[in-house]
């Protein structure tokens, strides 16, 4: 029942997914939908989009020499909210944290949302 969701939300990271369409791929209710993703997943819809779309970038960061503001706009953000919640959750801006990791030769580790 989630397995089309979370294939979408792979799919399109960068997309602004609302809950109302993500219970609507899942063939339930808003609120069975909120409330069944927790429970199978430990953590609501949008803090699971928001964590994807973190190590998706994250993972762009590392394996590619895209420019920083197309990874953000890959990922749906723009360069300063995304460069805001990179920082929250990797503690370091994507530039630094991009650098530092390379420089030490580490493969990406979880990112925390």
């Amino acid at each position: 029942m989630l397995s089309p969701v979370l294939s979408a939300i792979h799919r399109a990271p960068g997309r602004d997914w609302q809950v109302d369409e993500l219970a609507k791929l899942a063939a339930l209710s808003r609120s069975a939908f909120a409330t069944r993703f927790a429970e199978v997943l430990g953590q609501s819809p949008g803090a699971y989009v928001l964590r994807h779309r973190l190590e998706h970038a994250a993972r762009l960061l590392l394996t590619t020499t895209e420019p920083v503001g197309r990874i953000a706009a890959g990922a749906g953000y723009s360069e300063a909210a995304f460069s805001r919640a990179f920082t929250h959750a990797c503690g370091s801006s994507p530039r630094v944290w991009r650098a530092s990791v390379r420089s030490r030769g580490e493969a990406p580790t979880s990112v925390r949302t």
